[in-house]
């Protein structure tokens, strides 16, 4: 289980995520992912994704359900291919892109910057989070 720690400016309160992999087959698996809002003590977000992995494309794609505590179940479609920038792998870019069937599509330019356990997340309409992976 990945669990982290997480905090933003909008809600003020800090959050406790956790994530779970399941094995449902060789390169399948259902990843579930729940949060707990420490300022008002009940869940702010759960989803549940199956996600299937193309290890000789170095590729991954996902269908799933998620529930904001404001917002409706929402169905997304995700995907996520990594192409290498050196030989031996250690440096890489990762495309990732994501798709919600039942939201609008508001285009947002972000910025995020990662060191060690610890993700800063920032958008142009000056919305932030802050990440510290347990």
């Amino acid at each position: 289980m990945e669990n982290s720690l997480r905090y933003d400016g909008d809600s003020k309160s800090l959050r406790i995520h956790a994530k779970e992999k399941i094995p449902l087959a060789s390169k399948t698996l259902l990843q579930v992912h729940g949060e707990l809002d420490t300022g008002t003590g009940t869940p702010s977000y759960l989803a549940l994704i199956v996600r299937h992995f193309y290890p000789e494309l170095s590729a991954s794609m996902g269908f799933g359900i998620q529930l904001n505590k404001d917002e409706k179940p929402c169905y997304s479609l995700r995907g996520k291919k990594a192409f290498p920038v050196t030989a031996s792998g250690l440096v890489g870019i990762n495309l990732k892109g994501r798709f919600h069937f039942d939201k609008e599509y508001k285009e947002v330019p972000y910025f995020q910057i990662r060191e060690n356990n610890w993700t800063l997340n920032a958008d142009i309409n000056g919305k932030w989070n802050v990440r510290f992976d347990l």
